[in-house]
């Protein structure tokens, strides 16, 4: 079974950046994309990023379009998330997921990690 454990959240101010990442371990499709989805207090379950297997495809929520970069290091079985520019919008738990593309996309990954907090302060 596929485990996936996100870290590297925390308190900053707006304007500040972060990395998050999510490490991968047990049995994992060569072929699976993952992504990035977070959950703000009282809101529902948003998509923020998406990338391939190759790491050649990538995809962004409009949200966070320029400011964010999400990459893959197969042989370190890492994914992460370069959050730049943070606001306060920027607020939630962030979630990582893994499965073929399609299901990542849609939310509908069957793998998910148990979340890492992020709080941007203003």
């Amino acid at each position: 079974q596929v485990q996936l454990v996100e870290s590297g959240g925390g308190l900053v101010q707006a304007g500040a950046s972060l990395r998050l990442s999510c490490a991968v371990s047990g049995r994992i499709d060569s072929s699976y994309s993952m992504g990035w989805f977070r959950q703000a207090p009282g809101k529902e379950r948003e998509f923020v990023a998406a990338i391939s297997w190759s790491g050649r495809g990538t995809y962004y929520a409009d949200s966070v379009k320029g400011r964010f970069a999400i990459s893959r290091d197969n042989a370190n079985d890492t994914m992460y998330l370069q959050m730049n520019s943070l606001t306060p919008e920027d607020t939630a738990v962030y979630y990582c997921v893994a499965d073929h593309g399609p299901s990542v996309v849609a939310g509908t990954g069957r793998n998910w990690g148990q979340g890492t907090q992020v709080t941007v302060s203003s």
